[in-house]
């Protein structure tokens, strides 16, 4: 095999807290535990695994890559003993005891696993360290690289808790534009030239996006896109958090409803993990992407369980931040995440469940589109997702509702009076509430949780909803 360079060090731009951070001043003690079984321990002050009251803990799974509502597919339990370890997990003792910021050693191996199979890291030292889910996982690399006073680039667009999570800490948020595969590297690179002509102090060291449906206006970016976004990248010096929860969820095109064919002849061409659009991750030669990926979408986000990919350097440093913070996701999440991937369904199966998971969501975004096509027909424009859970909609205002002021927010209230509920646009602003924003015609439809049987209610209700602003009549339903 060919030998992969190493990556390119950041770490001189780093923030102050960042090149301050240390490992917790107790964990590195619990080697010494971890390399002697001889050992007698009268320095960690941990708990003692009998007063855990908990002596298996078992939870029952559906087969790899079959639906749990399915009542022919096979089930099992997933147990994990205490003082039970198996050749590939650790005993419940070990996932319910306190460790190091790194997590539980099976969970975290199998990430690297997963990671080395789906995305390859094109430079040799990469790691994976645990997070509690993209959301920690984005506060941990952001902190890397930005402190109050600095900006962070990001999209016109974007994900609420984001703006949220950045507004207290007084970084400023920069939005790009984008098109129908998300941010524009012409606009991209059009705001380092302009800033340095404007000579508007440091220029931002940090983007965060999310590439493959994002979170709101569904846009996925073509291989093509990842590859000119990359290149901007280095040629302006910017290290990329790449937020990817979605990217599981690809599920190509849009299939029209058909009476004839099956889900198994209809959706025959998934792409499980072998046909995904590359990651950034895996075009990146120099170690300045920060993967975020996470089980929320395609386990279950109650779990609060993922991970980060980025040069290790930068993992000890988060790793770090963990054991001052979170420690490591919940011991119960882990162990039963590590048990079903690792003894149960093992990579192969685990890939057969993200094919089941594309299945679910490709069916409805073809049905919700289908009722879309029927039903809103001249009141809303939008691009039709490849992937994720999201349609970005566009309102078709009359002439006379576009220079209304205040109309989005009747049409909020009007899509409430009529029992249905879309995101209103403004909530996904990084410049906040201003009076242009709030009048920008978009609306945010997730076609994720409600049920199938629901689709068309919901449909029919926006339609009505939307008819005095837009001049249409709705189908009736």
């Amino acid at each position: 095999m060919p030998v992969k360079p190493h990556s390119k060090d950041f770490s001189l731009l780093f923030t102050e807290a960042a090149k301050r951070r240390k490992s917790s001043p107790l964990k590195p003690l619990l080697k010494y535990m971890l390399a002697d079984p001889t050992l007698v321990s009268l320095g960690a002050g941990l708990p003692h695994p009998d007063t855990f009251p908990f002596i298996a803990l078992t939870a029952t799974v559906a087969e790899a890559g079959k639906s749990p509502v399915d009542a022919t597919a096979a089930r099992h339990d997933v147990s994990i003993a205490a003082r039970a370890p198996s050749a590939t997990t650790e005993g419940l003792e070990r996932f319910l005891q306190y460790g190091n910021g790194r997590g539980v050693p099976s969970y975290a191996q199998f990430a690297l696993e997963h990671t080395e199979r789906v995305h390859s890291p094109l430079y040799d030292d990469w790691d994976v360290v645990v997070s509690a889910g993209n959301t920690d996982a984005f506060v941990k690399a952001l902190m890397l690289f930005c402190q109050g006073g600095d900006s962070l680039i990001v999209d016109e667009w974007t994900y609420p808790a984001i703006i949220e999570t950045v507004g207290p800490m007084d970084i400023n948020l920069v939005p790009v534009q984008m098109d129908e595969e998300g941010m524009v590297p012409a606009a991209l690179d059009a705001l380092y030239e302009n800033w340095r002509t404007a000579e508007s102090g440091p220029a931002p060291r940090m983007a965060y996006m999310i590439p493959t449906a994002q979170n709101p206006t569904g846009a996925t970016m073509s291989l093509q896109r990842k590859q000119a976004i990359y290149k901007i990248a280095q040629k302006h010096g910017l290290i990329i958090i790449e937020d990817d929860p979605y990217y599981y969820l690809q599920f190509g095109a849009y299939r029209p409803a058909s009476g004839t064919a099956d889900l198994e002849e209809r959706y025959g061409d998934l792409p499980g993990v072998t046909s995904l659009i590359p990651s950034l991750l895996s075009l990146d030669t120099d170690g300045r992407v920060i993967r975020l990926d996470s089980f929320s979408k395609i386990l279950a986000p109650g779990l609060r369980c993922g991970w980060i990919t980025a040069p290790k350097y930068m993992t000890d440093k988060i790793q770090f931040h963990n054991e001052t913070s979170v420690q490591q996701p919940a011991g119960v999440s882990q162990a039963i995440v590590s048990k079903l991937i690792n003894e149960h369904w093992g990579h192969e199966g685990w890939e057969r469940h993200l094919v089941q998971i594309q299945r679910e969501y490709a069916v409805r975004r073809d049905r919700f589109v289908d009722l879309c096509h029927k039903h809103l027909k001249g009141m809303v424009e939008f691009t039709v997702p490849s992937a994720g859970m999201f349609l970005w909609f566009r309102v078709l205002l009359s002439e006379e509702m576009q220079s209304r002021p205040g109309v989005m927010q009747e049409v909020f209230d009007s899509m409430i009076a009529n029992h249905v509920l879309l995101v209103p646009g403004h909530l996904f602003s990084p410049l906040g509430a201003t009076p242009d924003v709030l009048s920008k015609p978009f609306v945010r439809a997730a076609f994720s949780y409600a049920s199938l049987s629901d689709f068309e209610t919901a449909v029919s209700r926006l339609a009505r909803a939307l008819a005095p602003f837009t001049g249409k009549v709705p189908d009736s339903c």
